[in-house]
């Protein structure tokens, strides 16, 4: 008990000084990952894009296929190497950008907050100590600035609740940065527009809501066309046959009760999605179930006990009063629809995809998770009168 109240009177005391702790902790989070890995870490993917950068910077030749998918971080890789500043000056960039999308996490939630800091500064400090967000810093990977630009398009989204012109374009420009980073970084503009039509349902006047219900109706085979594109280099129907959870990954698979119905040779990739589905779809239920517990459950078979207790521990409430607050009033609706349709619609795409061995796929969420569970938790600190 006496501990309890030193702790209290020592939180007291630094609670004018928030900010300065967590910016002090988020240096010391950078100086930690970078002891830890020995500097910038290559790791399994960095070779192609370090080579696509530096195709990029000695000759301007950009890639396609597979590649395009990710331009915007091999983009970002031949900046620092056209600078002449290495692997280490992509790892200070990627620094640069995560501050200030910790920055967008703060002012964002705080925003929602309606100017409280108690949210702000409980998000914030989750975004900088969860061991799986901040060591992507020093990876020559795509997840530091893809994790990064959710933050900033979440900060650019609470912004606009405004309507100030110039936050709309900060909000445009954020999106579209955020789908160029990752193939599956158009879901984060896809929550967006899911807001925006909430918005749109919700008034008076159903004009505006039946012109936009009619303009998807004629997009319709362009958005086809575009979800073909996107998957076009994804070979799902391998990982659907081998019953995958986690991608090459057999000791948690979901084996076949009896022979799967393939989709006949020349279907495009998103009609061979719908075929295995109309086709196997109890297989495919399972397949989906398994992939859902295995992207939100923390419970990856190469984590120490130790990593999944942590994980149980925080995520596990932190989903619960996620949710909770994302059916709470007081929160900006806007905000609330986005924040959920973005972990949403990841949920979605690695149950209709594969996960991978670590929580990569799932980081670039957690500060979704993060706010929104925060808000809840403000609102249970708040005074009552």
């Amino acid at each position: 008990m006496r501990v309890f109240f030193l702790l209290r009177s020592l939180g007291l005391r630094l609670w004018p000084h928030h900010r300065a702790v967590l910016l002090g902790l988020w240096v010391l989070v950078q100086l930690v990952y970078l002891r830890q890995f020995h500097g910038p870490h290559f790791a399994n993917d960095s070779a192609r894009y370090l080579e696509y950068a530096a195709n990029i910077a000695e000759r301007g030749h950009f890639d396609s296929g597979h590649n395009l998918r990710y331009v915007l971080y091999p983009l970002f890789q031949s900046l620092w190497l056209w600078l002449g500043l290495g692997w280490w000056g992509i790892v200070a960039g990627q620094m640069a950008v995560s501050a200030l999308a910790t920055r967008a996490i703060y002012r964002g939630t705080r925003r929602l907050a309606n100017g409280r800091s108690e949210a702000a500064a409980v998000a914030t400090l989750l975004f900088i100590v969860w061991p799986d967000i901040q060591r992507f810093n020093v990876f020559l990977l795509t997840e530091s600035l893809f994790i990064s630009m959710v933050a900033l398009s979440f900060g650019a989204f609470t912004r606009v609740r405004k309507g100030q012109l110039q936050d709309w374009a900060v909000l445009f420009l954020a999106l579209l940065l955020t789908a160029l980073t990752r193939p599956n970084g158009f879901m984060v503009g896809l929550a967006a527009g899911v807001a925006g039509l909430d918005v749109l349902r919700r008034r008076h006047d159903p004009r505006a809501w039946r012109a936009a219900l009619l303009l998807l109706v004629l997009l319709s085979p362009l958005l086809w066309q575009a979800l073909d594109h996107q998957l076009a280099t994804y070979y799902l129907m391998d990982t659907y046959e081998r019953g995958e959870l986690i991608f090459r990954y057999q000791l948690w698979a979901v084996h076949q009760v009896e022979p799967l119905n393939m989709p006949p040779p020349g279907t495009g990739p998103a009609a061979r999605v719908l075929y295995f589905a109309f086709h196997n779809p109890v297989y495919l239920g399972r397949l989906m179930l398994g992939k859902l517990f295995v992207f939100i459950s923390y419970l990856k078979p190469h984590y120490s006990l130790a990593h999944r207790v942590v994980g149980v521990a925080v995520l596990w409430p932190a989903y619960w009063l996620a949710a909770r607050a994302a059916w709470r009033p007081a929160i900006w609706r806007p905000a609330r629809v986005f924040l959920a349709a973005i972990l949403l619609l990841q949920t979605a795409i690695i149950m209709l995809t594969v996960d991978d061995w670590d929580v990569r796929f799932l980081a670039p969420v957690l500060s979704v998770v993060f706010v929104l569970a925060s808000l809840e938790i403000a609102h249970f600190l708040k005074p009552q009168r």
